[in-house]
Formats: C-alpha cells, sequence, structure tokens
C-alpha cells in the first residue's frame, strides 16, 4: 500500500458550476465583488458567530503583509514571531521594512513562549514594532496574553494561517480578538479554495483599513491615500469558497474523526514509551498530524525509512527558520526548544478520506522502522 502524504480535496466542478453562472451574469470577476462579499458575510456568520469583521485576500502572506503594515509601531525595527514556523511569516515581517527577532516556542504546544517574549521585549525595549505569534499546526492557543499585551499598545498579529475551522461551532479561534488574525485558504488547508486568505479582527475598523490597503490604498475617490498594494480574492476564489461552504462542516468532522483515529491508535501503539511524542494540546481540525522521533532518530532518517515502505511524510517547521539562508541577519534570542523540534519533527500522512487501513499501515511502519 502506497500512502502519500496530502490529497487535496476541493470542490468538484458540479459544485462550483452555479456560481460560475451568477460571476458570468454579473460580469464581476475581482474588486471585491458579490460573490467574494458573500463569502466573507458567511464566513463571518457562520464560523465567528457574526462578531467583529473578515476581509479577503488573496493569500495569507498577503494578509500578513497587509495586518503587519496596518498595526506596526511606526520607527521600531523589531518583530518578535517563533523560528519554529513557515518562511512566510518572517518574510512578510521583512517585506514590511522589519527585522525578524526569533523567539523560542514551548515544549509540549510548540506555539510561542510567553515568557521568552517577555524576556525578548526586556532586551528590545522601545525597538519592537510587532509582535507575531502561530498557531503552530492549528493549535487553538490561548490569545488572552496577547490581548493583555495589544491593549497596553503592543501590537499583535496572529498567524493563524492552518487554524481556520479550529474551536467550536460559531466560535472560531481568533473570534473577539482585538489585533489582526490571518488565516490561509491554500489548497492544503482545513478550508481550501487553491489560493487565498482571510483576515479578522474584532476591531471592525483595522479591518476596513487592511481591505483599503489591499485595493492599492484607493478611498472612495479611487484615490491612493496608503502604500497599499493588490491583494484581492478573485470572484473565481470566492467561488470556490462559497462551494467549500456547503461541504465544510462535514469535512471539519472527517478531519476530526482522523486526528481521533492517529491520536488512538498512537496511544495504544507503545511508541511514546520509545521516546516518540505528539503535540499537546493538538488541533482539533489539523492540517497535518505531527510527531517528534525520539531524542537520537533525526526526522530525516525516519522520513526515508518510511519512504522505503510507501509512505509518504514531510518535515514541518525543519529546518527552523533562524536555520534558513534568507534570516542570516535575523535577530534571536536563545532557541534550545527549536531546535530540538526541527531535528526531530515529522509530519503523518493527513486527508479527510483517510481510511482505518491507511492509519493502521502508518502507524504500523513508525512502529516497525521508528
Amino acid at each position: 500500500m502506497r500512502i502519500p502524504f496530502l490529497r487535496p480535496s476541493l470542490p468538484r466542478a458540479e459544485e462550483l458550476a452555479p456560481y460560475l453562472r451568477r460571476m458570468d451574469a454579473a460580469g464581476i470577476y475581482s474588486n471585491y465583488g458579490p460573490l467574494a462579499r458573500e463569502l466573507e458575510a458567511e464566513l463571518l456568520r457562520r464560523r465567528f458567530g457574526g462578531q467583529g469583521a473578515v476581509t479577503t485576500v488573496a493569500n495569507a502572506t498577503l494578509g500578513l503583509m497587509l495586518a503587519i503594515s496596518a498595526v506596526k509601531r511606526p520607527g521600531r525595527r523589531w518583530a518578535i514571531l517563533p523560528s519554529f514556523t513557515f518562511a512566510a511569516g518572517p518574510l512578510a515581517v521583512m517585506w514590511c521594512g522589519l527585522q525578524p527577532y526569533f523567539v523560542d516556542v514551548t515544549r509540549d504546544a510548540w506555539t510561542l513562549d510567553e515568557a521568552a517574549l517577555d524576556a525578548a521585549l526586556a532586551e528590545l525595549g522601545d525597538d519592537v514594532a510587532v509582535v507575531m505569534p502561530g498557531a503552530t499546526f492549528g493549535t487553538a492557543m490561548d490569545l488572552s496574553g496577547y490581548e493583555r499585551r495589544r491593549a497596553a499598545g503592543l501590537p499583535v498579529v496572529v498567524d493563524a494561517a492552518p487554524a481556520m475551522g479550529a474551536g467550536d461551532d460559531g466560535r472560531q479561534f481568533g473570534t473577539g480578538f482585538a489585533g489582526a488574525v490571518v488565516y490561509s485558504l491554500h489548497a492544503t488547508k482545513p478550508f481550501g479554495i487553491g489560493e487565498g486568505g482571510l483576515v479578522y479582527s474584532a476591531d471592525a475598523e483595522l479591518i476596513s483599513r487592511i481591505r483599503r490597503d489591499a485595493n492599492f490604498g484607493f478611498n472612495a475617490e479611487r484615490m491612493a491615500e496608503t502604500p497599499g498594494l493588490n491583494a484581492k480574492l478573485s470572484e473565481y476564489g470566492a467561488a470556490v469558497g462559497l462551494a467549500m461552504l456547503e461541504t465544510f462542516a462535514q469535512r471539519r468532522a472527517e478531519r476530526r474523526r482522523v486526528a481521533r483515529g492517529y491520536a488512538q491508535r498512537f496511544a495504544a501503539s507503545g511508541l511514546a514509551q520509545r521516546g516518540w511524542q505528539a503535540q499537546a494540546p493538538a488541533a482539533d481540525c489539523p492540517q497535518f498530524w505531527p510527531l517528534l522521533a525520539p531524542r537520537g532518530r533525526s526526522n530525516a532518517a525516519v522520513i526515508a525509512a518510511l519512504a522505503q515502505a510507501g509512505i509518504e511524510c514531510r518535515r514541518y517547521f525543519a529546518p527552523a527558520c533562524h536555520q534558513q539562508p534568507a534570516f542570516a541577519a535575523a535577530g534571536r534570542g536563545p532557541l534550545p526548544v527549536t531546535e530540538d523540534l526541527a531535528a526531530r519533527v515529522l509530519s503523518l500522512p493527513f486527508w479527510e478520506a483517510m481510511t482505518d487501513a491507511e492509519m493502521d499501515a502508518v502507524l504500523e511502519a513508525l512502529i516497525r522502522w521508528g
């Protein structure tokens, strides 16, 4: 049995057809058209309980850039964020004219360590422009500490790229947060439309600014007021999003089923007693299902062994960002946990329609080769 890492599942052509016909009838294909506005309204209603405001963007990286630009403290140099994250985060920081400053993550949840954040804030003083924690692998992390820091004057942007679908029905992770929360709608994410993103905030004025800046910074007279860019989601992307909404509850339930299946099999496998570690708490609507190999076992060696058994795994996030050439000039605090994670983390095959037999095969191979 050969098992791929992912099998992305987007709406089929027949599911898209009604929305494409509406688009053609309207003759509008971009510029916050009727489908994009409907997608925003429905996501706000269904996922955030109507609280706050959202705007779609062409992708989450642009969403991060727009959010950072909108909230950053002027004249400051540093953006504090984890190194154990996808490269899009620090790249967005650099495109906004800031310098990344990497801090460590917690040993169990793998999200930004708030004690390490406080140490970095003490070291950098008044030269911090923004803080950008990440919802690692879609974990619904506690945002209360970041809300307190934001209310005290420290801008916060939450990189929640894999977290659309995390949280309870009508209470999406991020709901009520008055900073900016950025979600990816990439094909590999739980709510995938191909390419796209969503920015949420409880602060409707902040979303209004981000929306303006995503349309060249134009005001009502189409005069550029701010140094904006073009980050609008097309009506084609919005059509996929509206079709995805019709089946998302089922897809979300399927992801939870597979995650529970992996968790149960892992608990019964004896791998934890051999030094393997799962993320705790794990995401409730995960993008991937990650594990740490035992100390002394490199993730690359385990992935190569599993590949011999026909099972494809990947390394997220390894190398960590501070280990990549693009970020050689970044600042950083001590990163012992990050470096340990980067040496051992791997993600198992994961998709919505995964069968019990496929999960059994993955765990059997891990027990045999891990």
